[in-house]
């Protein structure tokens, strides 16, 4: 499909996550770990596990704003057994970032981040990802910032092979990253690229609570099948 500006690619996320799946078929004898960077990645990280029978997981990333202006990006953060963060310097010299913002505002990310992976996970651990392969997912990149820096955290980790795996993204952004990580798969990558949302029919936010019933159906997908009903209703459930 050929996008051109007013004619989305993607119904929603969940029709760009299935068409993701058919193209990470070949992993399923890896035994992969799904891991989605929330809100909206979790939606097409969900249609992955599902194809796949894989567990499914969440990476939480945060952009750091711009002082004055916090949609704007001076970076990104990820937890794990250190955060990583990833920076613009260009831009903290155009808005005159101090290292003391800096600190503060990662503090304060580091914070959200251990307070959704609690609302997410409740007390479930992690899924450890220890010599395995992941397919690290969201529903599109833009600037690459929050998946640069889940890629930097996961690669701390002894993985076995890291995938990441996005519907859409500008070429630019794919270049770089494309050497970060063991394999890259992009439906569909535009030189000229807009908001990821412009690529989507329905790009309406994605709630927490969404996101922890696809988390709860996803473990009952990756379980037993005497527990794949139950799957099925959690799915219908989170629609």
């Amino acid at each position: 499909m050929v996008f051109r500006f007013g004619h989305p690619l993607f119904a929603d996320r969940r029709e760009a996550g299935r068409q993701l799946a058919a193209r990470v078929g070949h992993l399923r004898d890896e035994h992969p770990i799904v891991l989605a960077l929330p809100r909206g990645g979790v939606v097409v990280g969900f249609e992955i596990a599902k194809a796949l029978g894989a567990p499914l997981d969440v990476i939480v990333a945060r952009k750091l704003g711009a002082p004055d202006d916090p949609e704007l990006a001076i970076g990104a953060v990820v937890d794990g057994d250190r955060p990583e963060t990833v920076l613009n310097r260009d831009v903290m010299a155009a808005f005159g970032v101090t290292e003391e913002y800096l600190r503060r505002e990662t503090e304060n990310e580091l914070a959200e981040i251990a307070r959704r992976e609690r609302v997410y996970r409740g007390r479930r651990p992690p899924t450890p990802v220890a010599d395995k392969t992941v397919i690290l997912v969201d529903d599109g990149i833009a600037t690459g910032a929050s998946i640069e820096a889940a890629i930097r955290g996961l690669r701390r980790r002894p993985l076995r092979r890291l995938v990441l795996a996005v519907p859409v993204a500008p070429a630019s952004t794919l270049e770089a990253l494309k050497a970060e990580v063991d394999d890259l798969i992009c439906l569909h990558a535009p030189q000229v690229f807009g908001a990821v949302g412009a690529y989507y029919t329905d790009f309406r936010q994605t709630t927490d609570g969404e996101v922890i019933r696809l988390l709860e159906a996803a473990q009952a997908c990756a379980a037993p099948a005497g527990t794949r009903a139950e799957a099925s209703a959690l799915t219908r459930s989170a629609g």
